[in-house]
C-alpha cells in the first residue's frame, strides 16, 4: 500500500506540541486509504493528561472540555474546530450491557493506543496514523477490509455495549458502499434498541438518506439487522404488504411485489432527482423522508376489488391515512424543524398531496388555474418538491435509474410557471390590517371574512389587492346587514 500522508492545516502545530504521541484516527484514516481525503480529522493524543493538553494549546485558540471522564477536548483555532481525544475504554456499569446508558467511557492517557482502537466499532475504523512519521497503526487489519470494501467488527464481544452501532452498520454499508460480514447479523439479532434516544436514531437515518449514493441499501440493511421491526413498525408493515403486480410490476430478487420494495425504489429515485435539482440539504431531507413514508397507509387500506375483469389490490385513501400515520411517527421521533426549515410541515403536505399532482395531469385538458392555486396553497408553495415526489413515485415502479423529469413532471412545472402560481402569488392579498381600515374589528367575523377572501383569491376571482378590497367591501356590507 502506498504510504499514507495526512494533510490538514494544524498538522505541524500538533506535531510541534505533542511529537510522536499525536495521531489521526478513525474515519479520516479510513477515507485516506480509500483515496477520498476528508476535511474532518479526529485527533488522538497519548501519554498526556487533559490538563497538560489544555495548558499546551490554550494560548493558541478556544478550548472547550466536553467531559473530563470522556477525555475529549474541542479546540478551535483560526475558525477550525478539532476534537482532541485521549485514549479511552468502555467500562460496563453493573451487569446490563444492552443499552448505551449502561456503560461508562473512561479516559486513560497511558492506555495503549491499540486498546483505544479495540473499543471502536468496525475494523475499518480501528486505525490510527501517527502524524510525526505517518506510521499506520492497524491492529485489526482494517486496511485490508477497506480495500475489500467490507464491514467487520473490531470486538464482537463488546459490540452490543452501544446499540447505536447496529444503525451505524447500515449507515456505513450504505454511505461507503461496503458489504456486511454475515456474522454481524447474528450479533445484532439479540441487541435491544429500545434504549436509543430519538436524536441518535434520527442522526443515523438522516445520514443514510442524505449521504448514501443509494439510500435503499441502508434501508435494506436496517431491515436485515432487525432495526426496522424494532424502531419503525410502520415501515416493517410495508415488508408484509403486497401490491397489484400489474400496476406495480417492480419486484425484489425473490419475486415479491411488496410496498417495501416500491418504497426503497422511490427513495432512490427521489435521491437522484434531488441531486439533479441541486436541492438544499433541508429540502432534500424533506423529499426523502416524504418518499420513505408516502405509502405507510397502504397496509391498512389494502383490499381486493373486481375491476376490469380481474381481482385487483386497491389502497383507496392511503394518501390521507399515510399523512396521519406519518404525523404520529414524526411526533414519536420529535421531528419538527431542521436547520430552521419546517421539515415536519413540508413532509406531511407532500404525503397528503402526493396524488394530486398526477390528478392535474390526468385532467390536463379541462383543469383551470384554480386547481393549481389550491394545490400550491396546500403545499405552502413547495411546488417543485411535490412534482419531484410524484415523479419519484412513478419511477419507483421500475429499477431503471431516473436521469431526468418525465413528460408529466415537466408539464406540471411548465403549467405552474405559465399560470404564474408560486409561493409568492399564493400569499393572501388581503390581511387583517386591511379589514381594520374598513371598520372590521378583530374577532370571529374578521376570520370568517379573511378565509372567504383567500378562497376567492385561490379561485382566481381576483388577482390584485385593489380588486380584493372591492370584493371585501361587498362581503362586509353583506355580513353587517
Amino acid at each position: 500500500m502506498k504510504k499514507l500522508q495526512a494533510e490538514f492545516r494544524e498538522k505541524e502545530f500538533l506535531i510541534h506540541h505533542f511529537g510522536g504521541e499525536v495521531y489521526a484516527v478513525g474515519g479520516y484514516v479510513r477515507d485516506l486509504i480509500r483515496g477520498i481525503p476528508s476535511e474532518d480529522v479526529d485527533i488522538l493524543i497519548t501519554h498526556h493528561s487533559v490538563e497538560d493538553i489544555i495548558n499546551k494549546i490554550r494560548p493558541y485558540g478556544k478550548v472547550d472540555l466536553v467531559g473530563k471522564s470522556f477525555g475529549i477536548i474541542k479546540f478551535t483555532i483560526s475558525g477550525k474546530t478539532y476534537d482532541l481525544a485521549l485514549p479511552r475504554k468502555d467500562v460496563p456499569r453493573g451487569t446490563a450491557v444492552k443499552k448505551h446508558k449502561d456503560f461508562v467511557i473512561s479516559a486513560d492517557p497511558n492506555l495503549p493506543i491499540e486498546k483505544d482502537l479495540e473499543r471502536r466499532d468496525f475494523r475499518c475504523n480501528s486505525i490510527a496514523l501517527r502524524l510525526a512519521d505517518n506510521k499506520l497503526i492497524d491492529p485489526f487489519n482494517g486496511a485490508s477490509d477497506i480495500k475489500a470494501k467490507k464491514i467487520r467488527l473490531s470486538n464482537p464481544a463488546a459490540f452490543p455495549d452501544d446499540p447505536l452501532r447496529v444503525l451505524r452498520v447500515a449507515r456505513f454499508a450504505s454511505v461507503l458502499e461496503f458489504s456486511v460480514d454475515p456474522e454481524i447479523y447474528e450479533t445484532c439479532r439479540e441487541i435491544d434498541l429500545s434504549g436509543l434516544s430519538v436524536e441518535r436514531v434520527n442522526e443515523e437515518i438522516f445520514k443514510i438518506l442524505l449521504f448514501s449514493p443509494l439510500p435503499s441499501v441502508g434501508l435494506e440493511e436496517l431491515f436485515k439487522l432487525g432495526a426496522i421491526s424494532q424502531l419503525f413498525q410502520e415501515l416493517y408493515s410495508l415488508t408484509l404488504s403486497i401490491q397489484d403486480p400489474v400496476f406495480h410490476p417492480e419486484k425484489d430478487q425473490y419475486g415479491n411485489h411488496t410496498v417495501w420494495y416500491h418504497t426503497k425504489l422511490t427513495v432512490d429515485q427521489a435521491k437522484r432527482l434531488s441531486d439533479l435539482a441541486q436541492l438544499s440539504q433541508e429540502k432534500k431531507l424533506a423529499l426523502l423522508l416524504a418518499s420513505l413514508y408516502h405509502d405507510v397507509g397502504k397496509p391498512s387500506t389494502a383490499q381486493w376489488e373486481f375491476k376490469k375483469g380481474r381481482m385487483v389490490i386497491t389502497n383507496n385513501g392511503h394518501d390521507v391515512l399515510s399523512e396521519k400515520i406519518t404525523k404520529k411517527i414524526l411526533s414519536r421521533f420529535r421531528i419538527f424543524s431542521w436547520n430552521g426549515y419546517k421539515l415536519r410541515k413540508t413532509i406531511l403536505s407532500l404525503i397528503k398531496c402526493h396524488h394530486r399532482a398526477s390528478e392535474l395531469w390526468q385532467n390536463r385538458e379541462v383543469v383551470t388555474k384554480k386547481a393549481f392555486n389550491r394545490l400550491a396553497a396546500d403545499m405552502s408553495g413547495e411546488i417543485e418538491l411535490l412534482v419531484y415526489l410524484d415523479a419519484a413515485d412513478r419511477a419507483g415502479r421500475k429499477e431503471k435509474p431516473i436521469t431526468e423529469l418525465d413528460e408529466e413532471a415537466r408539464w406540471l412545472l411548465r403549467k405552474f410557471k405559465e399560470l404564474n402560481v408560486t409561493k409568492e402569488t399564493i400569499k393572501p392579498l388581503i390581511m387583517g390590517r386591511d379589514l381594520i381600515k374598513m371598520a372590521v374589528t378583530p374577532g370571529p367575523l374578521m376570520g370568517k371574512i379573511l378565509k372567504k377572501l383567500y378562497e376567492l383569491q385561490l379561485d382566481n376571482e381576483f388577482e390584485t389587492k385593489k380588486e380584493g378590497l372591492r370584493i371585501a367591501k361587498k362581503i362586509i356590507e353583506k355580513e353587517l346587514r
